[in-house]
C-alpha cells in the first residue's frame, strides 16, 4: 500500500463521519426565502470592511465556502489550500507516482501550478471540522474597496464564535498548516502579522504542508518567493494608492467610475496583465485584468514600443501603467470604450518576477516612468 493510499484511509473515514453528521451542510440543507437571499446579497455588495453575519451552507474545500443567499463561492483572503480531487484519473495518478503526477501537471509552466493532492482533501476535512456545529459566521473584508475577485467571487475573512471568542478561520487554517500565507495579490492589510506568526508556528511544528512526510506540493519555497515579490511591488505603491485619487487599483469596486471621471486626465493604474491581441493591420491591445469580459485596454499603435515593454512575458503579473484616459467609439457599433494609449515604454513599470528579466529598454525606475 502506497503512502498516499495509507493517508487517504483516515481522510475518507473522516469524510464518512462528516457526511453522516451533516457537516457538509451545517445548515441541514435548509432553504432560505427569496427575501432573505436578497438581504444577504445587499450586505455582500455594500462597500465597507464589516459585511455581516450569515448562515454557512457548504464547505467547498479548505479555502472556499458558501453562505446563504449566494450561489457562487466565497474566496477566503490569505489562503491557498491545495486542491481536492475532482476525478478518478487524477486520484489514481497521484496514488501511483505523486512526484511524476505533480511534474506532469506543471509541465512547462514558468511558475508552480495548482493540482489536486491528499493535502487538499485534508484541508477540506479540517475546514469541515472547524465549522462543525457553527451555522452562523461573520464575514469581513480586508479592504473596503476589494469586494470581488476577477471570477466574481466575494473576498472575505470568515469568523466563527467559539467559547465566547470570534476566531478568524483564515488565520487558523494557516496555523494548522492547511495553507501557506497567500499574498500573491498583496499582503493582508488587517492581519499580516497574525498570518506571519501563524505560518511560523505551523512550520516550526511541521503541520500539514510543512510536514515532509506528507504528500503535498514540494515547491512552497518557490511559491513564496514569487508571491512575496508581487506583494512587495503592491506594497511599494500603497501610500500612493491610499492618498492619490488618480492612482487606481483596477480590482477596486469603484475603479471604472474613477477612470471615467478622469477622461482626458492622466492616471496611474495598478493591475495584472491579461489577454494580448497582436494587431497585424491595426493596433495591439493589451487587456489589464479586472473581471471576466470587463477588462481595461491598453492600445499600442507602435509595434516596437509594444515589443520594448516586455509585456508578453508578464501575462498574469502586476504592472503599473501611467497615461491619459481617452474614449474610443467604434464607428460600426457606436459603442464607447475607455482606454489608455501607450506611446513610450516608460509608461509601464513591470513588477519583479523571479526567473524573468526585463528588457533593457524598459528596465526603468519608478522615477523614470514618472510614477
Amino acid at each position: 500500500m502506497s503512502m498516499i493510499t495509507r493517508l487517504r484511509l483516515p481522510i475518507y473515514a473522516a469524510l464518512a463521519l462528516a457526511l453522516a453528521a451533516g457537516a457538509c451542510h451545517p445548515s441541514g440543507g435548509q432553504r432560505y426565502q427569496r427575501k432573505q437571499a436578497q438581504e444577504s446579497l445587499k450586505k455582500l455588495e455594500a462597500p465597507g470592511v464589516t459585511i455581516g453575519e450569515f448562515h454557512l451552507t457548504k464547505v467547498t474545500d479548505g479555502d472556499t465556502i458558501r453562505v446563504d443567499g449566494l450561489e457562487s463561492s466565497l474566496r477566503l483572503v490569505g489562503l491557498d489550500a491545495e486542491e481536492t480531487f475532482k476525478n478518478d484519473h487524477d486520484r489514481r495518478a497521484a496514488e501511483t507516482d505523486f512526484k511524476a503526477y505533480l511534474a506532469a501537471n506543471r509541465a512547462e509552466s514558468k511558475h508552480p501550478v495548482k493540482a489536486a493532492s491528499p493535502l487538499g482533501e485534508m484541508a477540506k476535512e479540517y475546514a469541515k471540522e472547524f465549522f462543525k456545529g457553527h451555522t452562523k459566521v461573520r464575514l469581513e473584508r480586508d479592504d473596503a474597496r476589494e469586494i470581488r475577485d476577477r471570477y466574481e467571487r466575494y473576498l472575505a475573512y470568515v469568523f466563527v464564535e467559539k467559547d465566547g471568542t470570534w476566531l478568524n478561520y483564515n488565520v487558523e487554517c494557516v496555523r494548522a498548516g492547511m495553507s501557506p500565507y497567500f499574498m500573491k495579490y498583496g499582503y493582508s492589510r488587517r492581519f499580516h502579522a497574525d498570518f506571519v506568526a501563524a505560518e511560523a508556528e505551523a512550520k516550526a511544528a511541521r503541520r500539514g504542508i510543512w510536514d515532509p512526510a506528507l504528500p503535498h506540493y514540494p515547491d512552497y519555497d518557490e511559491r513564496l518567493v514569487w508571491w512575496m515579490a508581487r506583494a512587495e511591488f503592491i506594497n511599494r505603491y500603497q501610500p500612493q494608492i491610499d492618498a492619490d485619487p488618480s492612482f487606481i487599483v483596477l480590482t477596486h469596486w469603484d475603479a471604472m467610475r474613477r477612470i471615467e471621471e478622469r477622461v482626458g486626465q492622466e492616471v496611474s493604474i495598478l493591475a495584472t496583465v491579461g489577454d494580448i491581441r497582436l494587431g497585424d493591420r491595426g493596433p495591439t491591445r493589451v487587456a489589464l485584468s479586472r473581471k471576466m469580459f470587463g477588462d481595461f485596454p491598453l492600445i499600442f499603435f507602435d509595434k516596437d514600443v509594444f515589443a520594448s515593454t516586455g509585456l508578453t512575458q508578464w501575462r498574469g503579473e502586476f504592472v503599473v501603467v501611467k497615461g491619459v484616459v481617452t474614449v474610443y467609439q467604434n464607428k460600426h457599433t457606436r459603442k464607447k470604450q475607455l482606454q489608455i494609449q501607450i506611446d513610450r515604454p516608460g509608461q509601464i513599470v513591470l513588477s519583479p518576477v523571479p526567473g524573468l528579466t526585463r528588457p533593457d529598454v524598459t528596465n526603468v525606475t519608478d522615477n523614470a516612468a514618472g510614477l
